[in-house]
């Protein structure tokens, strides 16, 4: 199948879908890709998974290794996570700035819908669902942004702070204190102040 003959939007999706998974340890450092089992698990042919898999190695999140195929790639060292958690937080405040003064109820409904899911994900110490339902809050930002380029510079960044997420996240610790954090950053949103929101936003990224 040539790659004219699928489309792109399969092929995103399958991206979307495994780059969370590998953010979320859902799929582990160092485990195998295979197009084959890919294929099947997707039911497309092996082209849209070729093309997925040479999208994640271009954003760092697989590596191909002779005789080995494809494999997730190890994660980011500590000094670089501290290199890239500044600049999440930069990108994210410009995004905020851009969208704050044209928030709707239907922004804030998308925002409560996560935060439900989120409540629960806390509530039954699901941390691989927890990691993303805050990825997607964070994502759910970026995304309503007028400014172009912004959502694959934010998926560059965070794709490489997998180790920020998965020790973040299953650290022995209440779980419901991010879904709070969460809930205040919303209320925040909502109260109408821009710096207060920036600021709320930039410390649940620390």
């Amino acid at each position: 199948m040539s790659q004219t003959e699928f489309a792109p939007d399969q092929r995103q999706q399958i991206v979307d879908q495994l780059r969370m998974e590998i953010i979320t340890g859902r799929i582990a450092e160092g485990m195998p890709l295979r197009e084959v089992s890919l294929a099947e698990r997707f039911q497309v042919s092996r082209a849209p998974i070729r093309e997925a898999l040479k999208q994640l190695a271009h954003e760092g999140m697989v590596e191909s290794k002779p005789n080995c195929g494809m494999r997730v790639a190890p994660s980011s060292s500590d000094s670089m996570q501290e290199l890239i958690i500044p600049l999440r937080q930069t990108v994210e405040s410009f995004a905020l700035k851009s969208i704050f003064a044209d928030l709707s109820e239907s922004d804030f409904e998308e925002w409560e819908f996560i935060l439900s899911e989120m409540k629960i994900a806390c509530e039954t110490k699901d941390y691989a669902s927890l990691a993303e339902l805050d990825i997607k809050f964070h994502q759910s930002i970026i995304s309503k942004s007028p400014e172009q380029g912004l959502m694959s510079i934010w998926i560059t960044l965070v794709s490489r702070l997998r180790r920020h997420f998965l020790e973040g996240f299953q650290k022995p610790r209440d779980p419901m204190k991010v879904y709070y954090e969460h809930v205040a950053i919303v209320a925040m949103f909502r109260s109408g102040k821009l710096e207060p929101s920036i600021q709320a936003l930039v410390s649940n990224m620390d």
